[in-house]
This record gives C-alpha cells, structure tokens and sequence, in this order.
C-alpha cells in the first residue's frame, strides 16, 4: 500500500501543507473535501495533472497513519494501539510491559492459539514425570514396531557380581572376620559372604580364618572353630574345608615364625574340625606315611591324641575354653579363687598377671579385688597373705590391668559387706583398717577412698570422762 501510495504521489503531487503529520480537524477535513471533489490542478517539474477522486485522498490519509503508528511503535509498544477501518489510530488500554523472563516462566502456548490451558495438560517441565497421581499401566509391546525383538521377551535382568580375584581376596575378606572376632554373629558373616562372588577363592575362606585366629587369643580361636562349622553347608563345602586345612598344613613352617605353638593350635583346629564332621574321619589317616616336615607332622600328631581322648570322655567342643563375658559368674569367681591360691602357693606374680588377662572379663576384675582382700581378712597365715596380696594389686595397678575404676569399686564391696563379714571375722575391721592404710601408702588407692573406710564403734568407760555413765553404742 505504502508504495502505491508513494508511486500516486510522485504523479500528483499535493501541497505542503497537506503533508503535514498533524491530525486533521473537522473543518479541514470537510474544506479539503470540498476541493477534493473538484479538480484541483497541480503543477510538478512545469507539468499539469489532474486528480478528481476522493479514493486517492483517503489512500494518503491511511498510509500517513500508518506511517505514524510505526513510528511511535517502538515507543509505545504496550499501549495497545491500532488502525481503526478508517485508517485513523485507535488508543487502546495501557498494558503493563512483560519482562523476558515472565516469557519464559509461563507455561501457557506461545503459539497464540488453543483456550489459554497450560502445556500438556500441566504436566510439562522441568523434572516433572507427568501429573500428580498419575498412574502409568504396563505399556504393551507393538509387534508391528520395527524395533521389536521376540527373543527379549522373556529376558530377566539380574545383578552380575564379578569374581573375586586373587589381590582382592584379604582385603575383602580380613575385615570380615576381624569384625567378626567382636560381634560374634555368624549368620552375618554368612551373608557378607554370601553377596561376595568368591569363585575358586572359596577354599581359601578357612585358612584365612584360622591364620587370623592363630595370632588372636584363646577366645578369637573358638569362635573362628565355630565359624567353620556354621560356614559348612549354607557357603562352604567339606572339600573346601579339607584343601584349606591342606593349605594349612603346607605353610606351617612359615606361620611358626610369627607363632611358635602354630602345629598345636592347627593340630586343635584339626581335631575340633572332625569332631564338628566338617572334616572326615579318615582325613589324619590320609597323611599316615607320607609326611616329612616335622611342624606338619607335630600337628598330626596333635589331633590324633585329642581325637583319641575325646572317646574317653573329653570334650574337643570346649577345648578353647569359653570367652569371658560368656562364661558363667560362678565360673569365674571359681577360676579367681584358684588364681589367688596358687599365687599364694607360687608367688609369682607374672604369671598371675598373665592368667587375669587371660580370663578377659577386663569389666569384672573388681570381683578378683574383692576376693583378694576377703582372702586376707579370712587367712590364717594373715602377714605372708597380707603381704603378698597387696604385693600383687600394686603390681596390677602399675600395669594397669585392673584400672583404677575397678580397684575403686572392689574396695567399696569390701567396705559394704564388711559388717556381715565381721561376724565370722572378728578382727576384721582392725585388719581391713591396716590393710587400707598400707594400700594408700602404697599408693593402690587415693585418699578419698581411704577416708571412706568404716571404723567399728566402741564402748567407751567412766575412765573416759562419762560422769559414771557407760555408753552402749552399736556396732
């Protein structure tokens, strides 16, 4: 239209005042009209022309419009403004500008069509798997698609574990059985062990246990025989069980360099094993003959003798002994006693020492302290006793095998159960007041613990400033 209107121009030029950008009023309009109808000749370039129609007019006035609606476009572009059918603008309601990033935030289409919903139902964006609540059927398989396999059909996925390779086997396993020394659950172990593709390093699970356990005490050493014979079946087989105690047998000269008695704890080990039947009967018998190394044959040896007593009446299942928070308090208050006696008898405190240890009940050795202090409140020979325990207590306190939370609470036991113990002992709050006052010089005991000491009451006489009167007090 703009070059229509440009090209009728440029062939009928109009006068100056027409081309203004003014809005044009009433007056004008119709004055303008008036000439308008009539022909108005025009001179351009010393050429007449003449222009009679009024379609020509109103073709100027809308591209002159348009002109300035493009021209403020760019000024006012959220006023709303348009061409009215007459070519005239038309204001429109001031609308607020709306930022690019409002643009991108609205989830309504851009497109300009549809009733304004939000896209896919709002169910798009960012992290969104489709409408809240929304519940997705099996999808059928299309056997037209071309990307259809009949051999997936009846596929099932499972978790591949790899084999367990030789340079990873200790890593995995040591942990395993080192935590195992303190919880003492074997069906734990059995699972952990369960998830791990050992492969042909199952054989190896055995005498890694029971080189672990030759290092550890005697208490480590009867869980690991019961580890073995809970592993047997569920993880491990029997053949497993023997080419691990062949392993054993063959690396004996290497493991008595880091434990001397390593051919008679593998020889109990042995024996333990075929008394659990995780190992045949005729599996000694099978060396008989063929053995040269002498640590192997010590070992051999071993379990035949303890075989052979267990059909007297011993019993291998107990040959470890019990650990000590799992042995009975009756036991081990009998097992005290007879420490304390045959240190009486030996006087050798080393090994005291080492047979206190060995109990490892570390959270009950104020009972050994409260029977080593009745001991002497009840020993005939009282000054060797006396002596000789309070000998032994500094030398647990030095050490600190009993720690001094123990000793503390040892003490307060004797000093509670004093008054029943009094009735067998007469002088036994004359002794235990000796007795504390030695331990305190000897520094077992501080001086809070001294002065809790009780003293026996007395009576006291009229020679003792009473005006005649005797004072009958209590005990």
């Amino acid at each position: 239209m703009a070059t229509d209107c440009e090209a009728w121009l440029n062939a009928n030029p109009v006068e100056a005042e027409d081309l203004s950008d003014s809005f044009v009023s009433g007056d004008e309009d119709s004055g303008r009209a008036v000439i308008a109808n009539k022909n108005v000749n025009n001179e351009i370039n010393g050429n007449w022309l003449s222009s009679s129609s009024n379609n020509i007019h109103e073709a100027r006035l809308k591209a002159k419009a348009k002109r300035r609606l493009r021209k403020n476009s760019s000024r006012d572009s959220g006023r709303g403004d348009s061409l009215s059918d007459n070519g005239d603008v038309v204001r429109g309601t001031s609308v607020a500008p709306s930022s690019p990033k409002s643009k991108l935030l609205d989830r309504k289409s851009r497109l300009g069509k549809g009733r304004g919903l939000p896209k896919k139902g709002g169910a798009g964006g960012k992290g969104v798997w489709g409408r809240s609540g929304e519940v997705y059927e099996p999808e059928e398989v299309d056997e037209k698609d071309p990307n259809y396999d009949e051999a997936q059909e009846n596929c099932v996925y499972e978790t591949v574990v790899p084999p367990l390779e030789e340079r990873d086997f200790e890593k995995t396993v040591t942990p395993i059985v080192q935590e195992y020394f303190e919880h003492g659950d074997t069906n734990e172990v059995a699972e952990l062990l369960a998830e791990l593709n050992l492969g042909p390093m199952q054989s190896e699970v055995p005498s890694l246990a029971v080189s672990l356990a030759l290092e550890a005490k005697a208490s480590h050493r009867e869980l690991t025989s019961r580890l073995l014979a809970d592993l047997c079946g569920p993880v491990l087989f029997c053949s497993d069980m023997e080419k691990s105690f062949d392993k054993l047998l063959r690396e004996l000269p290497d493991l008595v360099l880091d434990t001397p008695g390593a051919p008679q704890l593998v020889g109990q080990f042995i024996a333990r094993a075929v008394s659990d039947q995780i190992l045949s009967k005729s599996y000694i018998e099978g060396y008989r003959g063929r053995v040269d190394c002498e640590y192997t044959r010590a070992a051999l040896d071993r379990a035949a003798v303890l075989l052979k007593m267990s059909k007297g009446g011993l019993r291998i299942d107990n040959q470890w002994g019990t650990g000590g928070g799992q042995r009975p308090v009756t036991q081990l208050i009998k097992e005290m006693n007879l420490l304390l006696k045959e240190y009486i008898l030996s006087g050798d405190s080393k090994e005291a020492e080492r047979c206190l240890r060995d109990l490892e009940v570390p959270h009950f050795h104020h009972e050994f302290v409260y029977e080593a202090i009745v001991m002497v409140l009840e020993s005939i020979k009282g000054e060797k006793t006396f002596k000789m325990v309070q000998q032994l207590l500094k030398s647990l306190s030095v050490s600190s095998i009993i720690t001094v939370d123990q000793m503390r609470r040892g003490y307060e036991r004797v000093y509670m159960d004093i008054a029943e113990i009094n009735i067998d002992v007469p002088r036994a709050y004359f002794i235990l007041e000796q007795f504390v006052d030695k331990s305190f010089n000897m520094r077992i005991i501080d001086e809070k613990l001294r002065d809790l000491c009780p003293c026996r009451g007395r009576k006291r006489f009229v020679s003792e400033g009473d005006g005649g009167v005797v004072k009958l007090e209590s005990y």
